[in-house]
Order: C-alpha cells, then sequence, then structure tokens
C-alpha cells in the first residue's frame, strides 16, 4: 500500500483516512487515478479541489465502511470493491456493524491489490460465478458460519473481525498466522484458480507445481485434520494448510505473493533501503526502489522480501510482539510463488 498525500495542503494521508487533520479536506479515493482527492461539495456531489470531474461517494460512505468514489454520472450505488457484496449482518447491531466496518477495511485493501495487479473482476451480476461476498453473523438457532469459498462466492465468518476470537483460534488451530485481510488474500485465491488456472487454460501447468487438484477433497480435509501436517512440510510449502489439497496449497501461496507485493509497495513508498551492520549483509541488503506491481521478473520481489522481512521480524521482536512474517520461503515455495506471478501478468504459454 502507497502513501498518499492530501492535494489541498500536503499533508501525508493514508489509505483509509475520510478527512484530511490539517486542513480539514474531505477525502475520497479514486481508483482509475490510485489517488486520494481532497474534495468541495457543489450541489450534491464531489469536486476535487483545484477543479476536475465530479464524484459521487459509494453509499457504504454513510456508514464509514467505504472512502471510494464513483464518478457522477455513474448509474452505480456502491463503489467497485462494494459491488462485489451479496449479503452484509444486520446492521442495526453496533458490534455487527463495528466487525463489519473492519472487514471492508480488509476488503477495500485487498482489491486495491487486484486492481492494481490488472486482475478480472466480475460480479454475480455480471456472470453466475463472479466474484460475490457474504458477511454472515453467528445466530443461536444455525451453525456457526464457515468461512470459505465455494464457485465465486465467499463468505466471511463476522466472529473473524473479533481480534479475541480470532486469537483463540488461532492458538487452537496451531496457526502462525491469522488476520482477516489474510482471509479475504487466501479466499480469493481460491477464485482466481477458477478464473486463470481452470478456465485460463493452466491445468496442466498447475498441477506440474501444486500437484493433482482432481484428488478428493473431503478425503484429504478429513486426512488433514486426522492427522496433521506431514513431516518436514516447510521444506515444500508455505503453511502447514497448505499440505491439505493441491487448491489449499494454491490459495495459501496465493495469499503469500499478495502479502508480498502489497507490502514490498509500502517500503518502496517510504523509500526503504536496508544495509545492516553485520558481517554477512549481502543477502539482507536492499533497495526498494522499484514498483512491485509491474515488475516482470519475480526474482526482484523475492530478493527484496527477505531483507524486508527480516528488519520487520527484527523490529516486532524488539517491541515484544510476534513476528510479522513468522514464514521461510524454500526454493521450491518460490517456484510455486513465481508461478503465480507469472500466471497473474499472463506470462504462462496457453
Amino acid at each position: 500500500m502507497r502513501l498518499f498525500s492530501c492535494p489541498s495542503c500536503g499533508l501525508t494521508v493514508f489509505f483509509e483516512n475520510r478527512d484530511c487533520v490539517r486542513c480539514g479536506a474531505r477525502l475520497g479515493y479514486a481508483v482509475h487515478a490510485n489517488e486520494l482527492l481532497a474534495l468541495e461539495p457543489e450541489g450534491g456531489i464531489w469536486r476535487p479541489v483545484g477543479g476536475g470531474s465530479t464524484y459521487r461517494f459509494c453509499e457504504n460512505a454513510e456508514l464509514d465502511a467505504c472512502n471510494w468514489l464513483i464518478p457522477a454520472e455513474s448509474g452505480e450505488r456502491f463503489c467497485v470493491a462494494c459491488r462485489h457484496n451479496r449479503t452484509v449482518p444486520n446492521l442495526g447491531d453496533a458490534a455487527n456493524l463495528a466487525r463489519w466496518r473492519k472487514l471492508e477495511e480488509a476488503k477495500h485493501r485487498l482489491f486495491y491489490t487486484l486492481l492494481r495487479l490488472n486482475l478480472p473482476l466480475a460480479s454475480r451480476w455480471e456472470r453466475p460465478d463472479g466474484l460475490t461476498f457474504d458477511f454472515l453473523a453467528d445466530t443461536d438457532a444455525g451453525p456457526r458460519v464457515m468461512t470459505g469459498h465455494d464457485n465465486g462466492l465467499i463468505t466471511i465468518a463476522l466472529r473473524e473481525a473479533d481480534d479475541v476470537e480470532r486469537e483463540r483460534m488461532r492458538v487452537e488451530m496451531g496457526e502462525y498466522y491469522r488476520t482477516v485481510l489474510g482471509h479475504f488474500r487466501h479466499e480469493v485465491g481460491h477464485y482466481f484458480w477458477n478464473v486463470l488456472v481452470r478456465d485460463g487454460g493452466h491445468l496442466a501447468q498447475c498441477r506440474d507445481v501444486f500437484g493433482d487438484d482432481r484428488a478428493d477433497y473431503g478425503e484429504a480435509l478429513d486426512r488433514y485434520y486426522r492427522e496433521g501436517a506431514p513431516p518436514r512440510w516447510q521444506d515444500n510449502y508455505v503453511s502447514a494448510y497448505a499440505t491439505m489439497h493441491p487448491w489449499e496449497d494454491f490459495a495459501e501461496t496465493w495469499a503469500h505473493y499478495l502479502h508480498m507485493v502489497a507490502t514490498l509497495e509500502t517500503g518502496a513508498s517510504y523509500g526503504l533501503s536496508t544495509a545492516p551492520h553485520v558481517v554477512e549483509k549481502a543477502s539482507l541488503t536492499t533497495v526498494l526502489d522499484f514498483n512491485p506491481y509491474t515488475a516482470q521478473e519475480f526474482d526482484l520481489l523475492s530478493r527484496a522480501w527477505l531483507p524486508l522481512t527480516s528488519l520487520v521480524n527484527s523490529i516486532n521482536r524488539s517491541m515484544g510482539v510476534r513476528d510479522a512474517y513468522p514464514f521461510v520461503l524454500t526454493d521450491v515455495v518460490l517456484r510455486k510463488m513465481a508461478f503465480i506471478h507469472d500466471l497473474v501478468h499472463r506470462r504462462l504459454p496457453v
């Protein structure tokens, strides 16, 4: 995620900011320009400070769940991220509203990355298996909501936005990492397996890298929860859950690729470079002076990733908190991520 500046006064502002704390300007995110615009009201619509095309805010801005803009002449009620929602919880419940806002914050960061990568984003109103979200709360009358993907429909359990509940599940399930944004990135990986691999003519190539997806998923799931990950799984998989089935390996690797490009952009936006004061410093030295979304070679990303994550993890340890990125990317895992990179950038032969 890049840094932004208020166009009205120049103050550094951030992706979720609704207002500039220095000059008070109303801020809105313009997708086409990848900019936060400072806006002035003009007869029920908004015009950028200094002039330009007019906009309306997404309807979810009224609920303080979105700051994205829609061209004033558009007939859309919702922005390009919010229009993929099918079901939201009862927002008359204050706890539901607060948790849904957390989900929307993560989902908007997801869409920022997907849009920067130029990925196809058909909604369910455009095609039957288009990308769609249900945000569901548990009820006393029914079973617990399960986060997952089904033919383009991604269900996110509202309790994932409860920090206490999510940490409890992380510990109970023995996971290194469990975040709201991580869930979104993983589940959307299943959707893009359908779109880019299955429908994109890359099944054979994907099976060569991740294994045969025709293996029975139900049996694989039962085996994983009965036996756990195999010994030395870290040699070949980015996470224990990735060992369960080739679909989960793909989705986990996809999520980590999105972690990588988004975090590298943040580092580049801060002008980050590393030159540690150690004897063997070559592997931990990098200059983040490139755009990870347009990098042609995956090696450029992977060579920068180790120094960046080493630095961030070391800072976290100095603060007494868990590593931000507690994973080891072996050569096998990096080859899988390189496949994702080439798939995303349409570099695989058909």
